[in-house]
């Protein structure tokens, strides 16, 4: 059961690995959807390529006092569409709750891009704040067509990585209230978003909170 809490002080700064059984309709929500490796029951895989993939550094660098993380962990062989519209299903929650949708932030690195990407477009009715990290390579192909995001979208990506700029999905997406896009060149390719280096960590969360305000 969700109960509601109350408060005009409190903004978050709580991280959860499962959706929390309290919501609080004046605090700010952020789910965070992990690479592809971490799916099974290790937080932290090793890519022979591109290092250990730091799930738990991550949650605690992208975590603040400002909002509730929510970062689940998958199960090996998580079908994306599937828990694509079960995160839809937890941002209904919110919303049905009360928590207003410029308070809700869903981001996703690589796979978990791919799924964020998706639920983005399964919210067409209700668009939140959406951030895509290394992901337009394989959602802008002509086979995903038909996926198109909604509401305020942030792109980063890094240049020696095969997954470039989201700029396709831009153009395909008509409903979308703003696009923003951030290339970074640290050389470390896909790796690059397997720690939280600053230099897509700070971006994420200065663009979180200034979404995250309330508008008049």
């Amino acid at each position: 059961m969700i109960s509601i809490l109350f408060s005009s002080f409190v903004f978050g700064g709580e991280i959860f690995d499962k959706f929390p059984n309290q919501i609080n309709t004046n605090e700010n929500y952020v789910f965070y959807s992990h690479g592809f490796i971490v799916e099974g029951t290790n937080p932290i895989p090793k890519n022979e390529r591109w290092g250990i993939y730091e799930f738990p550094a991550i949650k605690n660098s992208l975590s603040d006092s400002e909002y509730n993380l929510i970062a689940y962990h998958r199960p090996k062989g998580t079908d994306p569409f599937k828990h694509a519209e079960a995160l839809a299903s937890d941002v209904r929650k919110l919303l049905k709750n009360g928590v207003v949708a410029n308070r809700i932030t869903i981001i996703g690195f690589s796979r978990g891009a791919f799924i964020t990407a998706l639920t983005s477009h399964y919210l067409a009715e209700t668009p939140v704040n959406t951030i895509l990290l290394a992901a337009c390579g394989r959602i802008a192909s002509s086979k995903y067509a038909e996926i198109k995001a909604n509401g305020d979208l942030l792109s980063i990506y890094e240049t020696t990585d095969g997954s470039g700029t989201c700029k396709k999905l831009q153009n395909r997406s008509i409903k979308l209230k703003s696009f923003e896009e951030v290339s970074i060149s640290t050389g470390k390719e896909h790796g690059a978003f397997y720690r939280p280096i600053p230099e897509w960590i700070v971006p994420v969360k200065q663009w979180i909170k200034e979404k995250s305000q309330i508008k008049d």
